[in-house]
């Protein structure tokens, strides 16, 4: 049970650092958009990233539990 514990509890804070990871990715590609030759491809292109970002925000928990090992 302890074992567990400590696993998901790393598992947790790497999940954090997932996050952290996902966000700052984000931000360097939404700054690129600021280049966009039409107001609607950056408007679609920053959807599309919007969107990408919350789809890797969802699978982070599950990533990082599968790495660790926790259940």
């Amino acid at each position: 049970m302890g074992q567990n514990y400590l696993k998901a509890l790393f598992a947790l804070g790497f999940q954090g650092f997932l996050i952290m990871v996902c966000v700052a990715i984000y931000a360097v590609l939404i700054q690129g958009i600021a280049t966009a030759d039409s107001v609607h491809m950056a408007i679609w292109g920053c959807a599309g990233y919007t969107a990408l970002l919350c789809f890797t925000l969802f699978k982070t928990g599950s990533m990082a539990k599968s790495l660790f090992g926790s259940h």
